[in-house]
């Protein structure tokens, strides 16, 4: 079954367990500006003129500026949230990355997707359930993904 290119669908955690290689879904699309840039910049104490300053971007190697790799990293769980739910799930967590390469640069005002293909399935301690996802991040308009990510996500119910 090939994902869906929508707002969120609702999947039982359970269902996954015999989709493992299959895309389970691709986020829409999602603007990133020059505004979250900055907030994310002062956030993490990241200043660098990069991702700040458009005037002194213009005469560097992208022409504007960019968004921070950990940025886009981060819009992982907007990005996930806003595809898919999962039925019956009294909590989810984040636990971690096995790899991830941030492979084009992100300019500001462009536009963003991810699509989520499972990777892995296993059942866990405390009634729960282990995903990893290979997580490719699209740019509208550019052949080239701005990041590639293997990641772990655990839910319970």
């Amino acid at each position: 079954m090939k994902g869906i290119d929508s707002s969120e669908q609702k999947i039982k955690v359970g269902d996954l367990s015999g989709r493992v290689g299959e895309e389970i879904g691709v986020s829409p699309w999602l603007e990133v500006t020059q505004e979250r840039i900055d907030l994310f910049a002062k956030a993490i104490d990241d200043p660098q003129w990069i991702h700040i300053d458009p005037e002194r971007a213009k005469k560097g190697p992208f022409g504007t500026t960019i968004a921070h790799g950990f940025l886009t990293l981060s819009l992982l769980s907007h990005l996930i949230e806003n595809t898919f739910s999962f039925e019956e799930r009294k909590m989810g967590i984040n636990y971690g990355l096995n790899k991830v390469r941030f492979t084009a640069p992100l300019p500001s005002g462009s536009r963003i997707r991810a699509r989520f293909v499972l990777a892995k399935y296993e059942a866990i301690e405390n009634n729960g359930v282990q995903n990893t996802w290979n997580v490719t991040v699209e740019r509208e308009g550019s052949d080239k993904p701005v990041l590639i990510a293997e990641w772990l996500g655990r839910s319970y119910s």
